[in-house]
């Protein structure tokens, strides 16, 4: 199935997305409830005039981690950094923050203190029920289902910020920083072992990729993440960015009113454009 979360007249709603039509599910509640409770999708009536799609969910949480060798060789060329060896046997991960997700043809914010803006094309995992201490044989039976998520990062930032060692702080927090949609498609219907992704910038195809090429696999990231901590359905699980994901890669940067278009075979294209920079 693909859900998506749509903007009714009483509030955001869960759908199921046929083709180009929404029918509602007849829940009532948001996706993260949804998802929780395991409740059950009725196909209702279509939603007419075809409503504007949102974030697919707020997440409880946004754990980010690197699992594309490719994306990391040419990015850390960029930043001036090599891979370290550990990064090959151990899935790390950043924490983002979930009121910062912005969702489909919304406005990207371009904030004042940045002069790069940079997009991630990434494969997002969603949990579906509450894990801990999972093995990795049995990590990939916790996925509810996937999306397509673009962290988006400010670049001139994480450059003066990465030589402290604690992480991406407002290289990757600002409104909107975040972005994930259009839909979720739930773990039955997608396989996540070599799907196609493709990153395009007003039309131009960026950089190609696929879910073939991570290291890490979501199972490894799941059950990483979960040693010692009970993981909750509705957390968000990325896979870092995809090779050729990023501008970094390519030393090409996003401009005011560029139209991003991050594509996952079997997901769909998340859409959105580049706003002007705040003063």
């Amino acid at each position: 199935m693909k859900l998506v979360t749509y903007a009714a007249g009483t509030g955001p709603r869960v759908g199921l997305m046929r083709g180009e039509t929404v029918r509602d599910v007849g829940f009532d509640g948001d996706m993260v409830g949804l998802i929780e409770r395991g409740a059950s999708v009725e196909e209702g009536e279509e939603v007419t005039p075809r409503p504007r799609l949102l974030a697919p969910l707020r997440p409880r949480s946004l754990r980010d981690f690197l699992a594309f060798e490719g994306h990391l060789k040419g990015a850390y060329r960029g930043l001036g950094r090599e891979i370290p060896s550990e990064w090959y046997s151990v899935p790390a991960y950043y924490k983002g923050m979930p009121d910062t997700v912005i969702g489909p043809e919304d406005e990207v914010p371009w904030p004042a203190y940045t002069d790069q803006l940079d997009h991630e094309l990434e494969l997002a995992a969603i949990i579906g029920r509450r894990v801990r201490d999972v093995r990795v044989e049995d990590a990939a039976g916790c996925i509810f289902g996937y999306t397509i998520w673009n962290d988006l990062s400010a670049r001139d930032v994480q450059r003066r910020e990465a030589p402290i060692g604690l992480g991406p702080g407002k290289a990757k927090d600002w409104d909107g920083s975040n972005v994930i949609g259009p839909c979720v498609v739930t773990a039955d219907e997608f396989d996540a072992s070599a799907a196609r992704m493709i990153a395009r910038v007003n039309g131009e195809v960026w950089g190609e990729s696929s879910t073939a090429a991570m290291h890490h696999s979501f199972a490894d990231m799941i059950a990483y993440a979960s040693q010692g901590q009970t993981l909750h359905p509705g957390e968000v699980i990325g896979s870092g960015t995809a090779a050729g994901g990023s501008g970094l890669e390519l030393d090409r940067w996003l401009q005011p009113g560029d139209l991003v278009e991050l594509e996952i075979e079997g997901i769909g294209v998340l859409r959105n454009t580049i706003g002007a920079k705040e003063m």
